[in-house]
């Protein structure tokens, strides 16, 4: 239903936290984010800018789907689907996002926060970055912490062989890029899914919900018509230090030399709303993991019949999944283990169990672990495997692609098993009103 959509929809119906008194960015509006448990607030008065915030609109499942208009059982086949089948936007000649065009840039001017005290410096960690692949000429979005160096520039966190990081070396270092703040929840999905190279992902974002695009002022680049602020720039050679900054795993991640991104143009809709989340903690962790669950899930479906999905947040949204599975054959456990793997190559640890466990509830899940798989028979080790750089126990020598060994546990019930030694046994229900 789009950005704006979403809040005033949230503030009708009561589940937007509205704060009239001046917050400061400094670790103040970060500390009432977390003690509001991340749900919906809206800070009316920021003490070092003009702008509003919003943060909290994509810290559940239900908020998810709810600025989707679906339940939240449609979010997996509809992810899949946007995912299996984008739908090319349209570019239009006039978007909101650009109402106002600043030539002279002024990054200070935004809410731009620091988090906590251990923060390398101010950071932008909600906003989509949009860069074009010069081998394919598709856009790539994707989320890359900015940490702020002066008026006009950031040091982008940019990982290494992903998109923009590969699309830089075929450019030959340089790369002009779009960074997109106040954004619908299909497209921050999106910027979150990783895609087929070649693929814009833009696309998928259209096929969650309309999202029309809009040229850029300054840049070769299309971003969504109806985003809040965006900036247009360009990612450089030079390097400085970014970091130290709170990652998904909720442990500081360490200093790194990264590019420079110098803004030439801000554009924004008329009294622009900046949109900010917690690092490491639900909207983070559910923008990085959610998006997973559909990749696995379709993986999942090539070898055996996959129920559900779910990336868990004990594992820190990131590197631990639930896969649900129907099980027909011997094998289907150890073969969803292996695809699992496939539909997300920075997965560490997967457990897979039968359609009768509830995959929400991680004591249903132990319990499974527990009464139907036996580790000599069911375990599947991986060593030396690539892994994610967020895992602070993996080989994460500088230089080289992090590594990791990897583990997934088929705790689905014993091929041919029929008796009930495998099943919890149920009591009769009753309507306990007639009780009480």
């Amino acid at each position: 239903m789009g950005f704006r959509n979403f809040i005033e929809t949230l503030d009708k119906k009561g589940e937007l936290t509205k704060i009239a008194k001046p917050v400061s960015t400094e670790y103040e509006m970060a500390g009432i984010i977390s003690a509001l448990g991340e749900k919906p607030v809206y800070f009316e008065k920021v003490k070092e800018s003009s702008y509003p915030v919003v943060a909290g609109l994509v810290s559940s499942k239900e908020l998810i789907a709810q600025s989707l208009g679906i339940s939240k059982d449609q979010l997996l086949p509809k992810l899949s689907a946007a995912i299996e089948h984008p739908v090319s936007s349209q570019v239009i000649k006039k978007g909101e996002c650009q109402e106002v065009v600043e030539s002279k840039v002024d990054l200070t001017k935004l809410p731009i926060m620091r988090y906590t005290e251990k923060d390398g410096g101010k950071y932008i960690a909600s906003a989509v970055s949009i860069i074009k692949d010069p081998e394919f000429g598709t856009q790539n979005m994707c989320f890359h912490r900015l940490m702020l160096v002066d008026k006009n520039r950031f040091v982008a966190r940019i990982v290494e062989n992903r998109g923009t990081d590969t699309a830089l070396k075929k450019a030959g270092g340089e790369l002009d890029i779009a960074i997109c703040i106040g954004n619908s929840t299909a497209v921050l999905l999106s910027a979150a899914t990783t895609m087929p190279m070649g693929v814009d992902e833009l696309g998928m974002a259209n096929a969650l919900e309309e999202t029309a695009l809009v040229k850029c002022k300054t840049v070769d680049l299309e971003v969504p018509k109806d985003c809040e602020i965006v900036l247009e720039g360009r990612i450089t050679k030079e390097k400085t230090t970014e970091g130290p900054f709170l990652d998904t795993t909720g442990t500081i991640d360490r200093i790194r030399q990264q590019p420079i991104i110098e803004i030439k143009c801000v554009t924004h809709r008329e009294k622009p709303i900046y949109q900010t989340l917690l690092p490491g903690r639900r909207e983070h962790q559910f923008l990085m993991g959610m998006p997973k669950e559909p990749t696995i899930f379709n993986e999942v479906n090539k070898v055996c019949e996959c129920k559900d999905v779910y990336i868990t947040p004990g594992g820190c949204s990131w590197l631990h999944a639930v896969v649900q599975i129907k099980k027909k054959n011997q094998d289907d456990g150890k073969k969803a283990i292996s695809a699992a793997f496939e539909g997300h190559k920075s997965l560490k640890h997967c457990v897979i169990v039968d359609d009768d466990i509830d995959i929400y509830n991680p004591h249903d899940v132990e319990w499974a672990i527990a009464t139907r798989f036996q580790a000599d028979k069911n375990v599947v080790i991986l060593p030396n495997q690539s892994g994610s750089s967020l895992d602070p126990s993996g080989d994460l020598t500088e230089g080289k692609k992090a590594t990791t060994c990897k583990m997934g546990l088929d705790a689905t019930i014993p091929f041919g098993k029929t008796d009930k030694s495998f099943t919890k046994e149920q009591y009769r229900k009753v309507e306990l009103n007639k009780f009480l």
